[in-house]
């Protein structure tokens, strides 16, 4: 494993879950208003985190992929996308729902419940380039 690979892939994995068992679960203990409030500033402050970890992991996938095809690097390379698929076609739209919705504790639910999947994947994912 590169160094720029350990770093962005710690980012990540220790950032899904802190979000998995902290921050998801935390929106719950919010008052509906209270949490469109917070949700505003959170989804801005936590762009700042995420795109430049995704973006860092992304980028190290076609470098890799550049310098050498393998079986390693396409498996990284589907994990990478399907995590960016799940993450802008999934958790946005979500997220979104939230200033929207009066099903607030609905959308939390699914939040919490879909975001195993990108647990497991960014755990995975950090798994088998720590063990390359």
């Amino acid at each position: 494993m590169s160094l720029a690979n350990l770093i962005f892939d710690s980012g990540t994995l220790v950032l899904v879950w802190l979000v998995q068992l902290v921050i998801y679960p935390s929106f719950a203990y919010y008052q509906k208003n209270d949490l469109i409030r917070w949700h505003r500033s959170y989804t801005k402050r936590v762009t700042y985190v995420v795109l430049p970890l995704m973006l860092g992991q992304l980028i190290l996938c076609f470098f890799s992929i550049y310098l050498e095809v393998n079986i390693a690097t396409l498996a990284r390379l589907v994990m990478v996308l399907a995590l960016w698929l799940t993450t802008f076609m999934v958790f946005v739209p979500l997220h979104s729902k939230i200033e929207e919705s009066h099903q607030t504790d609905t959308i939390i639910t699914k939040l919490k419940m879909k975001n195993w999947l990108r647990t497991a994947l960014w755990t995975l994912l950090f798994l088998i380039n720590f063990a390359d």
